[in-house]
């Protein structure tokens, strides 16, 4: 998994960030299709993309794997059952970041992030 980046970062220690992550791996995997913040989504990214990729293998290795970073049995179910095979022979790019524009209360720029 990609390493907290240096420098300011999403929830102020490497910790906080790498929960940030998960957590909307989490909801993303489990609505397929979450607004957030851009700056969030291109984090979001890569991170998610390598789950997948992950649990496309689908034996216990790669499950045990995956719950160390989503820790939700159900939404690990849900990539292993019904996520992971949806994309089993595509290459990559199972994300898809779309940019909406300024948020109206404090002008943060705001994306979709959806499996495709």
């Amino acid at each position: 998994m990609p390493t907290p980046k240096k420098g300011p970062r999403l929830g102020g220690s490497p910790g906080h960030q790498r929960k940030i992550l998960a957590n909307l791996a989490s909801s993303l995997i489990e609505q397929e299709r979450l607004t957030t913040t851009e700056a969030k989504a291109k984090l979001l990214r890569p991170y998610v993309e390598k789950i997948i990729t992950k649990a496309r293998r689908g034996d216990l290795h790669a499950r045990r794997t995956v719950m160390r970073r989503i820790t939700d049995p159900e939404v690990v179910t849900k990539l292993f059952d019904d996520v992971a095979p949806r994309y089993a022979n595509r290459p990559g790019g199972y994300t898809r970041v779309v940019k909406l524009g300024p948020r109206r209360g404090d002008g943060a720029e705001m994306a979709v992030i959806e499996l495709v």
